[in-house]
């Protein structure tokens, strides 16, 4: 089990966080159609997984910019940004943005997902969300970059990120 903090407040986050060099987790998330996303069917591309509590705050927001922003500098990538928003919300958000580089996934039908990938707030205000992360998972499968932010408040290490990416 690891910690992070939400507003300098020590948080629980259940699950094992996934480690580089480590097989990532099977997934099946749910698009904003509501068609299923399988991990499976990314293999032969880098996967970024973006992964934060909700699009409706301002860093899971400007994340979401961010990534949609520097996707279209990178090659044979996908870069879903996950969370348990239903996916109309996140849908709209990205509509009224223009942010076509990216593509949001919500793991409303799949709370195995948080566990899975060692992201799962089990106690305090965001009970049931995810922390904030980012994992790159390379065109095999294996992660090849982990972070696990450690206060939900702040953004991610978005360089370290790309550069994971363009190493993978």
């Amino acid at each position: 089990m690891s910690q992070v903090t939400f507003k300098g407040e020590s948080v629980n986050v259940s699950g094992n966080f996934v480690q580089a060099g480590s097989q990532a987790p099977e997934f099946t998330l749910t698009s904003s159609t509501l068609a299923d996303i399988k991990s499976s069917e990314l293999r032969g591309k880098k996967v970024v997984l973006n992964i934060f509590p909700s699009i409706d705050t301002p860093v899971c927001a400007a994340s979401v910019r961010k990534f949609n922003q520097e996707a279209s500098n990178l090659e044979n990538t996908t870069v879903l940004c996950i969370s348990a928003d239903l996916p109309f919300a996140a849908g709209r958000f990205c509509e009224a943005e223009g942010l076509e580089n990216v593509q949001t996934a919500s793991f409303f039908r799949a709370p195995s997902f948080t566990e899975d990938y060692g992201v799962n707030l089990n106690q305090g205000a965001l009970q049931g969300l995810a922390a904030r992360a980012v994992v790159v998972v390379n065109e095999e499968g294996l992660v090849t970059y982990g972070e696990l932010v450690g206060e939900i408040t702040s953004e991610p290490n978005y360089e370290a990120a790309l550069e994971a990416v363009k190493n993978a």
